[in-house]
């Protein structure tokens, strides 16, 4: 299933990536720091859901309570749990 989610608080627009039986891949970021999205996007392509979410869960940019990889992180639960239904 491809997901979209629109991040809240941080530089990208969107996210976009795949899901399937809880494993995420095809990540990509519309907006933000080029490189280093790519970079994480990257680095967590096949881990599941909830892996992802455990890694990136909480991390913050600067003052910002979130950061693209939170956003991550939350957009891959949200998924998730449309998997299921």
């Amino acid at each position: 299933m491809r997901y979209t989610y629109y991040p809240k608080g941080v530089c990208p627009m969107e996210i976009n990536f795949n899901i399937k039986n809880g494993v995420v891949t095809d990540i990509r970021f519309t907006g933000g720091c080029n490189g280093n999205l790519k970079a994480i996007s990257k680095l967590v392509n096949g881990m599941t859901a909830d892996e992802i979410n455990q890694k990136l869960r909480g991390n913050t940019c600067g003052r910002r309570p979130t950061s693209c990889a939170d956003q991550l992180a939350r957009a891959v639960m949200e998924a998730k749990t449309a998997e299921r239904a």
